[in-house]
């Protein structure tokens, strides 16, 4: 393991990131997606867990294309990225951002007619094309050109002519639902705007398209929440290995009467005398407040409910059914983790675990599993290329 936070002071909890498993996502995700190769979507920092990290973990073991949603996004990793690595950014170029972008050799995801005309009014002005991705809005109504859009440009030859097209790229909206009816009617809409660009190859799918069979994967997919260890699909097990635990200590126990109220508001009040343990996170350190009454700490297989309201920087949890003795100032107890999966507490909160991963703190301290690097290939140059 490698700790990330080299501070010496205390800090509130202890969030392990297991590189490792992202490893084993991502061989997963490419064994079912073959022949596509699989992008990794890095943005907001690697969905929390720490982009450069998460990208050189991939890097070794031969991933060569990364999404990020903002060019300073972009800025941040390629620096510690080989040179066959792409960055793609997903947000487009806000006006005045395009030299960087082309100077730093990061690809731009453009979404609208004025991004295609300001990245073609560069090109012309070094004198030759540029690398873009044209992303079309099939359905989601979020980013992307309209059909009518995709058309226009690519019958206008002397803007056509000024873009290197690498990929065009459209987003699933319904991807986690096996059945419903969106998916197909953005694969057909998506099936549309590629028969305009019949020379540019499609990337179509996110995690959860990956699962919704060939059509949707195109020549390249792009992963997100499955390579961090969400499920990709609902209403059924989750095939993605586990990336993350979090462990916090208490800081407290007590024992109150019965009617004693809990937290602000006192919206919890104790039907029955009560042995309480006060916990060291809460919605500072990125968990929710819905998580009051309806999540769970667990010690060992032991759940331990939450009582009240989470605090900004605790949350009370009831371990009345525990031997006495059994905690005490400073035992850790799980919050992610193995009895604890991303999952089940993003559905406590009422939320997805999106949310959860990109909101952890940075109060607790950082450790890192360490990557698995796969021993050196005596007839692959580029996997030597890409290893670090």
């Amino acid at each position: 393991m490698f700790e990330m936070n080299m501070r010496t002071e205390p800090v509130s909890g202890r969030l392990v990131i297991d590189l490792a498993a992202i490893q084993t996502n991502y061989r997963f995700l490419c064994s079912i997606a073959a022949p596509a190769p699989v992008a990794a979507v890095v943005k907001a920092d690697a969905y929390g867990l720490g982009a450069v990290a998460v990208s050189k973990a991939l890097c070794a073991i031969g991933c060569q294309d990364f999404f990020v949603a903002h060019l300073n996004e972009a800025v941040a990793i390629v620096p510690h990225l080989p040179s066959a690595a792409r960055v793609y950014v997903l947000n487009g170029l806000m006006p005045g951002e395009e030299g960087q972008c082309a100077d730093l050799g990061v690809i731009p995801v453009l979404n609208g007619v004025e991004q295609v005309e300001n990245w073609a009014r560069l090109a012309r002005s070094q004198g030759g094309m540029l690398p873009a991705v044209l992303q079309v809005d099939s359905g989601m109504s979020r980013l992307g050109l309209s059909l009518a859009e995709a058309s226009a440009i690519a019958h206008n030859k002397p803007l056509r002519d000024m873009l290197d097209l690498k990929w065009l790229i459209s987003h699933l909206a319904c991807a986690d639902e096996r059945d419903s009816e969106q998916n197909l009617h953005q694969l057909a809409t998506f099936r549309d705007a590629c028969a305009l660009f019949p020379e540019t190859p499609g990337c179509f799918a996110n995690s959860g398209g990956i699962f919704l069979g060939a059509d949707f994967r195109g020549a390249m997919v792009r992963s997100g929440i499955a390579l961090y260890g969400g499920a990709p699909t609902s209403g059924g097990p989750n095939p993605m290995t586990p990336v993350v635990s979090l462990t916090v200590p208490v800081v407290q126990t007590r024992r109150v009467s019965t009617g004693a109220k809990v937290g602000y508001g006192g919206a919890f009040q104790a039907d029955r005398p009560m042995v309480l343990a006060t916990i060291a996170a809460g919605y500072a350190d990125g968990l929710p407040r819905s998580l009051g009454d309806f999540g769970a700490a667990w010690l060992g297989a032991i759940r331990l409910p939450i009582v009240g309201r989470v605090s900004m920087d605790t949350m009370t949890i009831d371990i009345s059914h525990l031997d006495p003795g059994t905690v005490g100032l400073g035992t850790q107890v799980e919050l992610i983790g193995h009895n604890s999966p991303i999952d089940a507490v993003a559905e406590a909160a009422g939320t997805i675990s999106y949310e959860i991963l990109t909101r952890l703190g940075r109060r607790f301290r950082r450790v890192l599993i360490e990557a698995v690097s796969p021993p050196p290939s005596a007839n692959s140059q580029s996997e030597e290329e890409l290893r670090l």
